[in-house]
């Protein structure tokens, strides 16, 4: 026997295509498979094993319609189908799971197959649907190292037809125990690359469809299917707590200075003819309707899921409108200091509303028209897993960088322009008392352009905690700040404008 199991074992290995394969044949391959991904090794070897694998399994000539072979690390089932007889099928799997902590759990996932998937095949046609189950991340490593869900991936393909751009998508489901959400848990594929170098997990053509306890994945073309885990640094409980304690004071000053301030200057009218107060304005007006979406967004999260969409969208958009008139303000600081001559610019501050209220707003717009799953729920989970905090926002980790790229892009620009402001400031101070000015001008404008919000990008590693701590403060309380840089320098320029008026 050790002899004949050897010889399977060689065989199994060497030729890519078998004659006639018996049930004892295939199960030696999947028992030393599994065997080798138990004791690990490299990566390029595996890949070319699981090739031969599933060419032992589609090449097989088993006389019955379907058959499955199990090993404690793989699970196989064939089913040999008659294309105009096929109505659909389900494939559900149930494997041991590994680890020691979950030695009583089972791992279940499986596959839904469409009619569409013999479509185009001749009634009389036969054609042979192999699933694999494999309970190893080892075989698909990228060069990030990333994590799969419970390090379970679950394949499929046709013996000689490739499967692609389906109109009704094959759904793969992967039951867990977890708090999983589309900001870190996202269905893949597996995309293998040359020779010598690492594949890739792909999102292009699935769709994610999160459940409690379950991940539904809509993909339309057959492959290895997972779903990939996106790393993060998780708050403690404390911390968590701490940080949305904040950001509600905060965002509630905020929120109220800003209203405030806009009610005076409308039941007083106390806002001059000019276009810098005008920008003031719409920036503390867009501050108000950020803050406002942010306090609405952990209790709308707890309702239905159009309402959570609708308070996502209203707090994407408040916040690249926002983000928009901090860049209008850099923009406008630059040509009053530093491009002083030839400024005029006809419908000035109509332009600049269309740039930053009217941009952002048909950008969600039409994100609501064409792909409103990328607002939704949004988990903010702990270390321990309880407590987690759950608001409106983006589910897409695209859309996600998207608006970090924006937000960056404004946040330079307005830096650059605070640089400048600072040297000329430094060339114009003639008396030495005149510095304690210099510097709460360059406080305010530090505030005005929104450079605070740059502390996000510092927040990684040990600077995490403390960075989000600092983050949170600062900007909760822009609204607050920009309210009482306003009423100073109105202040002033109004004293200024009494000692003209006395002499």
């Amino acid at each position: 026997m050790p002899t004949l199991l050897l010889t399977a074992l060689v065989l199994c290995l060497a030729a890519p295509v078998l004659p006639k394969q018996d049930t004892e044949y295939i199960q030696s391959c999947m028992y030393n498979l599994s065997e080798r991904l138990k004791q690990g090794s490299s990566q390029h070897n595996w890949a070319s094993r699981l090739t031969e694998l599933e060419q032992v399994l589609a090449n097989s000539t088993l006389g019955k319609e379907e058959y499955s072979f199990k090993t404690n690390m793989l699970e196989a089932f064939v089913f040999n189908i008659m294309a105009g007889s096929f109505r659909g099928l389900n494939v559900s799997s149930n494997m041991p799971m590994q680890s020691k902590e979950q030695a009583s759990a089972w791992l279940q996932g499986g596959i839904n197959f469409p009619v569409e998937l013999m479509k185009g095949m001749g009634a009389q046609e036969k054609q042979k649907l192999v699933c694999i189950n494999i309970h190893s991340a080892s075989l698909f490593l990228d060069e990030h190292n990333s994590s799969v869900l419970n390090d379970h991936i679950l394949g499929a393909f046709l013996h000689n037809r490739r499967v692609g751009r389906l109109q009704r998508p094959v759904e793969i489901h992967f039951r867990h125990n977890e708090e999983l959400d589309s900001s870190n848990a996202t269905c893949v594929f597996w995309q293998p690359a040359g020779a010598g170098s690492a594949g890739t997990w792909s999102t292009e053509g699935c769709e994610t469809q999160h459940q409690k306890g379950i991940v539904r994945c809509h993909c339309n073309h057959l492959t290895y299917f997972a779903v990939l885990l996106i790393q993060a640094h998780n708050l403690s409980e404390s911390e968590l707590q701490s940080l949305t304690y904040i950001s509600t004071v905060g965002c509630s000053i905020s929120a109220a200075a800003a209203f405030c301030t806009l009610l005076l200057c409308c039941v007083f009218r106390c806002q001059p003819q000019d276009d810098t107060t005008r920008i003031h304005m719409n920036l503390l007006a867009a501050l108000l309707l950020l803050n406002i979406s942010f306090l609405l967004s952990e209790p709308l999260a707890a309702g239905t899921k159009e309402g959570c969409q609708a308070a996502a969208a209203l707090l994407h958009g408040s916040l690249l409108c926002a983000l928009g008139w901090m860049w209008a303000e850099g923009f406008h600081l630059y040509f009053l200091l530093i491009k002083v001559y030839n400024i005029y610019v006809r419908h000035y501050l109509l332009k600049l509303c269309l740039c930053t209220w009217g941009l952002p707003m048909l950008v969600v717009v039409a994100v609501l028209i064409f792909k409103k799953e990328i607002y939704g729920r949004h988990i903010i989970s702990t270390a321990d897993g309880y407590k987690n905090v759950t608001m409106c926002w983006l589910t897409s980790l695209p859309a996600h960088y998207m608006t970090l790229c924006y937000a960056g892009l404004i946040l330079l620009f307005n830096v650059l322009v605070l640089v400048a402001v600072v040297v000329v400031l430094w060339k114009m101070r003639q008396q030495q008392r005149r510095a304690r000015r210099d510097w709460v001008t360059v406080l305010g404008l530090t505030c005005l352009l929104g450079t605070t919000w740059g502390t996000a990008f510092c927040a990684f590693g040990v600077l995490l905690v403390p960075q989000l701590y600092i983050f949170t403060i600062l900007n909760s309380l822009q609204g607050l700040f920009l309210c009482l840089w306003y009423l100073s320098t109105h202040r002033s320029k109004r004293s200024t404008s009494d000692c003209s008026t006395s002499r």
